[in-house]
């Protein structure tokens, strides 16, 4: 552990001195990108270059506001370019560049290109990535790494996220991060995302957005961080989309298929996708368990094959209306079904000392399960001035239900002995709806050069039941109810309010500070227990932000903030699921939320190579708790707070450009994760140092082909009461385009070698168990798509909605 600090220690008193490397003079190239009609044009490409050679000097991307700086200390004969799709390019005269120059272009102005699309997209190997003070921008429009891909595989590749096998993701080593599809909540839980994501096709994205510490505009909800998904945009006054259709098999045939239509009139613009798609798995899972009774070991040994299949349907659709130059409304629905089944059979062998006769248990456990959810969501903004004053509003609705129904069959008897069967069985029928509704108003007002103040109030109303209803039969005898059906129903109020302000101390030191004050009024009801338990808290989530540009080619960015993770709704439930005669999960109404305070430094080198040094620290921790009755020989699992965890990262992100047509990316993760708490009578200081190595090869190659091999390997690590083995993989596809790039075929290969088997023990207190899991990661999935459009250029107002309340539906 001393080894550990000590490392940490050493690589922060690294990145932190080299801020205090001197730099040179600059020259300083400053303007404005904006369109014909004086609107801003984001995300530009500047560049500065040479009048001779036509090679780069330097260059830079304008910002939100479509204001660029560049800062130079090379001296040349140059001349300004400015390039953004969609428009037309800008080539300013040649200049003098040299040290110390001070050169103000003011407002730059490109026309809107009037071209058709049917013309030759070039395809880059790897995504452009865009740095920012409060985030990290990953643009994979047009890359070979959005072909032949889903969303879901997108974000698994981006920096510093990886995606387990149950889909749930992870951002820096840590879960709880919120998804957002275009600034709007997903409201989705974690498995209905991972689904929804895997039936979106990746090549409708056109950036992602990595938000490791979100400001105060954002709601504190989750610990981990924001990632936003950017979808295409309409950029010509007609239609353009794509169909798909494919299928993956891993033992299983899962079709899939999908649509998306963008279409623009006038003032109106729209765009929709529906989506269709099978995911299933086999899971192979080994279990052994030992319980220390007085007369010795009593030995558990478990083989299971659970067979999952689901079938989910996903609309996304929306509306966008210019009221006026000023103005604009726009309206969003989703909407989403699913039909699931998991049918699991698993053997038990039993070793009782003092026997000589080994017991068995036969349990076959039939799921089936459909669900449904709609959002709502209405947007209007509005610019009050011209200098930026603006202020927006959202209204979202949703509804979600759920209904879900098994039965637990098992027969046990004792060594060959089989005329004597004992037979139980049971009937769980559960069924859930959510209620949410949620409005804000945000207010974002220019205050002098280059600052920014923001603020905004938001509330949000939710009310979910929970029926849960046990019946349990034994000898084929009537189905008796139980005692732990529950009826749970839950309302949760919270109003918040933040203020944030976004300025500079130079040219280059920026920051952005903000405070968000958020009120919690929670009743959770068990009818049939006739318990109400009511909590009502306030607290303040502070942020800060500094970005240091040291030089043309290096800079610095630290934020800090805290944050919120409410518990989901479920899990407040005091429920008990069995999934086994000996196996138990039961919810926790008595759990808190938990609260986490995040520190991250990043630095950045010629605006592609990171390195990142974080620490978070999290109080009332929600993990998952392994709890067994040594008499009984049954095993209950909960999610329980834990007293405290910490955890320290390094992360390094280093691209290599090999040939022309070989694009490397490499990611370098480095996690120290210390978990403390009081469990029972017992009290648990678990902590080690894990790391993640992940390579992404992309290949252009000729004749239209385009290839791309990933390897990942995560080493040990733990997680609460366990730990995990290390264990890595890796995934393969080949992409070819034809007819211009209108019809592409692929072929991809998940986990080629078989090697993502997940090996496991907890050895804490009397608990003594180790599994091995392996789901039938390995397959190969085969899409068409083919690409349509048709109209001329224009631009589309992109628009916000609201939070994040339905991420915690699972």
């Amino acid at each position: 552990m001393k080894t550990t600090n000590l490392l940490f220690l050493t690589l922060f008193t690294y990145l932190f001195g080299l801020s205090n490397l001197a730099a040179k003079d600059v020259s300083r190239i400053t303007g404005k990108i904006i369109d014909q009609n004086e609107q801003a044009v984001p995300y530009a490409n500047v560049a500065l270059i040479d009048a001779v050679s036509g090679h780069l000097v330097d260059g830079a991307v304008s910002d939100e506001n479509g204001v660029f700086l560049i800062e130079s200390t090379k001296t040349a004969k140059v001349k300004l370019v400015v390039s953004s799709i969609g428009f037309t390019s800008f080539e300013s005269e040649v200049f003098a560049l040299a040290p110390g120059l001070i050169k103000a272009f003011g407002a730059v102005s490109v026309q809107d290109e009037m071209t058709g699309l049917d013309e030759v997209t070039v395809k880059s190997t790897r995504p452009e990535i865009i740095i920012e003070a409060d985030k990290t921008t990953i643009n994979v429009e047009g890359t070979v790494m959005a072909e032949g891909s889903n969303a879901l595989d997108v974000i698994g590749r981006s920096p510093g996220i990886y995606v387990d096998q149950d889909g749930i993701i992870n951002l820096n080593g840590r879960t709880g991060a919120t998804v957002m599809i275009n600034d709007r909540p997903t409201y989705m839980s974690a498995t209905d995302l991972a689904n929804f994501l895997r039936a979106m096709p990746a090549d409708n994205i056109k950036s992602i957005e990595v938000i490791n510490n979100p400001s105060a505009r954002f709601d504190a909800e989750g610990s981990a961080g924001v990632i936003n998904i950017k979808l295409k945009k309409n950029t010509v006054d007609g239609m353009f989309g794509n169909i798909q259709a494919g299928s993956l098999y891993n033992g299983q045939w899962l079709p899939n298929s999908g649509v998306a239509l963008n279409v623009k009139k006038g003032k109106w613009s729209t765009n929709a996708n529906l989506n269709y798609n099978h995911f299933g798995n086999f899971n192979d899972l080994e279990i052994n368990r030992n319980f220390s009774l007085p007369e010795g070991i009593s030995k558990f040994s478990q083989d299971s094959r659970i067979t999952t299949r689901n079938k989910n349907l996903f609309f996304n659709g929306a509306a966008n209306y210019e009221i006026n130059a000023n103005q604009n409304i726009a309206i969003n629905v989703q909407a989403s079904g699913s039909d699931d089944s998991d049918d699991s059979k698993s053997l038990t062998d039993i070793i009782t000392p003092g026997l000589s006769d080994v017991s068995y248990l036969d349990s076959r456990n039939d799921s089936r399960g459909t669900g449904n959810r709609i959002f709502a969501n209405l947007h209007y903004d509005a610019k009050l001035d011209t200098l930026g004053t603006k202020i927006s509003s959202d209204i979202d609705f949703t509804r979600m239900n759920s209904d879900s129904e098994s039965l637990l069959t098992n027969m046990q008897w004792v060594g060959e002995n089989t005329s004597q069967i004992l037979n139980s069985k049971i009937l769980t029928l559960n069924d859930m709806y959510y209620n949410i509704f949620t409005a804000k108003v945000d207010f974002v007002k220019p205050v002098g050069k280059g600052n920014t103040i923001e603020t905004g109030v938001k509330g949000s109303w939710v009310k979910s039941d929970n029926n849960l209803n046990l019946n349990k039969s034994q000898e084929e005898g009537p189905f008796i109810p139980d005692p732990s059906s529950n009826s749970f129903i839950y309302n949760e109020n919270v109003l918040a309010a933040y203020i944030s302000y976004k300025g500079k101390f130079s040219d280059k030191l920026s920051y952005q500070v903000g405070l968000r004050g958020e009120h919690s009024d929670i009743t959770g009801n068990s009818v049939t227990l006739n318990q109400v338990k009511n909590q009502k808290y306030f607290n303040l989530f502070p942020s800060a932000f500094i970005q240091h540009k040291i030089s043309d080619n290096y800079q610095i960015v630290y934020n800090v903030n805290r944050r919120i993770t409410r518990p989901n709704y479920r899990l407040l439930n005091p429920f008990v699921y069995y999934i086994d005669p000996l196996t138990t999960e039961t919810g926790n109404p008595n759990l808190k939320p938990q609260y986490s305070n995040n520190f991250e430094m990043n630095h950045v080198v010629k605006g592609m190579y990171q390195f990142t040094l974080g620490y978070s620290e999290t109080e009332d921790a929600f993990m998952q708790v392994f709890m067994q009755n040594e008499d009984e020989r049954t095993t209950t699992t909960f999610t329980d707070n834990f007293d405290k965890t910490r955890n320290a990262n390094f992360r390094a992100i280093i691209p290599v450009d090999i040939k022309e047509w070989w694009a490397v990316s490499n990611m370098v993760q480095v996690n120290y994760n210390q978990y403390k708490s009081q469990i029972g009578d017992d009290y648990l200081n678990n902590a080690n140092t894990s790391f993640m190595v992940r390579s992404q090869h992309n290949f252009t190659l000729p004749m239209g082909f385009k290839a791309e091999v990933m390897g990942i390997y995560l080493g040990p690590q733990i997680w609460g009461q366990g730990e995990i083995s290390g264990f890595g993989w890796v995934d393969a596809g080949v992409t070819k385009s034809i007819l211009k790039d209108k019809i592409t075929l692929s072929v991809n290969g998940t986990d080629i070698f078989r090697t993502q088997v997940i090996k496991a023990k907890i050895d804490f207190a009397a608990i003594d168990t180790n599994f091995r899991q392996y789901r039938s990661n390995q397959g190969v999935r085969f899409t068409l798509k083919y690409n349509f459009s048709k109209g001329e250029s224009f631009r589309v107002k992109s628009n916000s909605g609201s939070s994040e309340e339905r991420n915690r539906l699972d």
